[in-house]
């Protein structure tokens, strides 16, 4: 298995999870797939962190804001993996409840990963709403 191969398994599978459950409230999955070094930040489509304190309080909001995803696909544009390093560029389309209120929508989203004592972790993300 190529290293890019490695990556995409990871990304259709413990980051996929993790984004499923934090849009049905639970935020613990989420937190777990991303990085406990420094750097790491969040340039949300509802927030914005920047350091481990801050990202663990996003974390923990969003996990009270959402529940019920019916739906969530992440649809790849591109990625790379060059070493211990990645990035992914797509749209996420989700359908989930937003403070109780149903909703879909799409995000386009940029992510940074960095391979960490040989597993996969995000490191930062850009995320902003589609607007038609």
């Amino acid at each position: 298995m190529t290293d890019g191969d490695d990556f995409l398994a990871w990304l259709q599978t413990a980051l996929y999870d993790a984004e499923v459950a934090v849009h049905n409230g639970d935020p613990a999955p989420r937190r777990a797939v991303w990085s406990r070094r420094d750097p790491v930040s969040v340039l949300g489509a509802m927030m914005n962190a920047h350091g481990q304190q801050e990202l663990d309080e996003l974390f923990v909001t969003l996990g009270e804001r959402f529940s019920d995803c019916s739906s969530y696909e992440f649809e790849l544009l591109s990625y790379d993996v060059v070493g211990d390093m990645a990035y992914t560029e797509g749209f996420e389309h989700t359908s989930a409840s937003v403070e109780g209120e149903p909703r879909t929508y799409t995000l386009r989203a940029t992510q940074v990963y960095r391979r960490e004592d040989g597993q996969w972790r995000v490191a930062h993300r850009h995320a902003d709403a589609v607007r038609g």
